[in-house]
């Protein structure tokens, strides 16, 4: 990298650091990441396309899935398998209305089938990228969707929570857990070994599911001496994924998605609503908390749903198990569920 780049991706920090702390001495929700996504967005779409480094996000993912993992006890991961029918049903309901949706976009913005599909399908952005462009789809408009998406849910779904619910604190989610250097070592030594093999297995996600992986297991048997991270760790890594995150919105993904942006947008929009409507409904039939569901439903990147469950004090062991659950099941077979519908729309 150039010396001129550096400067300027230091410069990004310095300003989504100064954003994220104004956020947070207005007390807003996830100050700390959603502060430097939105200044860092408004620099690469208005000022200038600044490119942070994408090894900066694995370093914030391993921060937050550690941290993460400390809230699967024992009594947590019952919890979980209590509700494990509720888990594996929203997964696929999840599922069905972003195919619904996706015949939706294909209809109004006269897309591709693939492009639809991807576009409406909750993932990553370079996952579904690289699916829109092994299989023939519009890779700009895919990217356009995904990142859309993931940004409204993180920036509207805890807003809207914190205000209708009056949840969430700047005080620390983990009450009783004590400060230690060497519990906090533990942790950071078990999560990026973990982290690293994940990778070389590749395994999808490795630095947030290796470091999530350890925590969990760790807290749960309870055989590590583990410490969470001080606030000021967990605000480093919020900036991290934050301003990387805001970095992926540029000027050019908007020229790319052309005269679909209304379309994708409005689908989006739709499948937020829908997800987080089903989730009202079951939560009514379940006796599950409604807040909770609604996380567990919400068609964002589990990193930024756990960090967003943990600042509004829910159940963050089973919101991400909802999380994971939709991965596991969406990812693996995402190839031939686009071939299929390749083939269908040929």
């Amino acid at each position: 990298m150039k010396t001129s780049n550096i400067i300027r991706v230091f410069a990004c920090y310095g300003l989504a650091t100064l954003t994220g702390y104004t956020a947070s001495r207005f007390n807003l929700p996830l100050p700390w990441m959603i502060g430097p996504l939105i200044c860092m967005a408004i620099i690469n779409m208005f000022i200038a396309t600044v490119e942070i480094p994408v090894k900066t996000r694995p370093i914030g993912q391993i921060i937050i899935a550690a941290q993460v993992g400390l809230y699967f006890s024992s009594d947590a991961l019952r919890s979980i398998f209590d509700h494990v029918g509720i888990i594996i049903g929203m997964a696929i309901s999840t599922v069905l209305l972003s195919f619904v949706l996706s015949l939706f976009l294909k209809r109004i913005s006269n897309c591709d089938p693939v492009t639809a599909f991807l576009s409406c399908l909750p993932g990553g952005p370079v996952e579904m990228a690289n699916l829109a462009q092994k299989y023939g789809g519009n890779t700009g408009v895919v990217v356009f969707a995904q990142t859309l998406r993931i940004t409204a849910i993180v920036t509207c779904i805890p807003l809207a929570l914190y205000y209708i619910n009056g949840a969430g604190s700047r005080a620390s989610a983990l009450v009783g857990f004590e400060y230690e250097y060497l519990g906090m070592f533990c942790l950071t030594v078990g999560a990026v070994l973990t982290s690293t093999l994940f990778y070389f297995l590749r395994i999808n996600s490795p630095f947030f599911l290796g470091a999530l992986a350890f925590a969990s297991m760790a807290s749960a048997t309870d055989v590590l001496p583990l410490s969470p991270y001080p606030s000021e760790v967990l605000a480093f890594g919020q900036i991290l994924l934050g301003t990387w995150l805001g970095s992926t919105f540029k000027r050019a993904l908007f020229q790319r998605a052309g005269r679909q942006i209304g379309s994708v947008i409005s689908t989006t929009g739709l499948l937020i609503i829908s997800s987080a409507l089903l989730a009202i409904i079951i939560a009514e039939l379940s006796g599950i908390s409604w807040r909770t569901l609604v996380l567990g439903s919400a068609p964002g990147s589990v990193t930024e749903m756990a960090l967003t469950a943990k600042f509004l004090h829910d159940d963050v062991a089973l919101i991400t198990a909802f999380h994971l659950m939709r991965i596991f099941l969406i990812l693996p077979n995402v190839p031939w569920m686009v071939k299929l519908i390749k083939k269908q729309g040929n």
